[in-house]
């Protein structure tokens, strides 16, 4: 008899938030808002009820979360600190994973190279610094 968990609600929201966390955060710092919107319309990172039935277990549901935050964390890591280091084969498992379970991610690590955009221009996916009450 083998016991298994299954994955929870918070998992599932987890996942979300790093979805989120990629469109609001890395994607803006490496294209433009015409690339993003893109992503959104061909559903890059993109989970359906359909995907959280693959992932129905605590192990896979961990997995995918490891998978998005490593991928993230590659890529702030790159963002402060472009040369010097390379990540490629840990981005790559990583993609690796997500494609496991379904979820779109058709990105090389060259696509995000040392050339990033201005930490200081303005994107319309980039989350407000401050919110002005009128």
């Amino acid at each position: 008899m083998k016991v298994v968990f299954a994955s929870t609600q918070e998992q599932e929201k987890k996942i979300q938030e790093l979805t989120e966390y990629m469109y609001t955060f890395i994607f803006p710092n490496y294209y433009e808002d015409d690339e993003i919107a893109s992503f959104k319309k061909i559903k890059v990172l993109y989970t359906s009820k359909r995907h959280f039935e693959c992932f129905n277990t605590l192990k896979e549901a961990y997995q995918v979360i490891t998978g998005l935050q490593t991928i993230i964390s590659i890529l702030e890591y790159k963002l402060d600190y472009p040369s010097g280091t390379n990540y490629e084969e840990i981005f790559n498992h990583n993609v690796t994973i997500l494609e496991k379970y379904d979820i779109f991610f058709p990105f090389y690590y060259c696509q995000f190279n040392a050339t990033v955009k201005s930490k200081l221009s303005l994107s319309i996916y980039k989350k407000a610094a401050n919110e002005l009450l009128i």
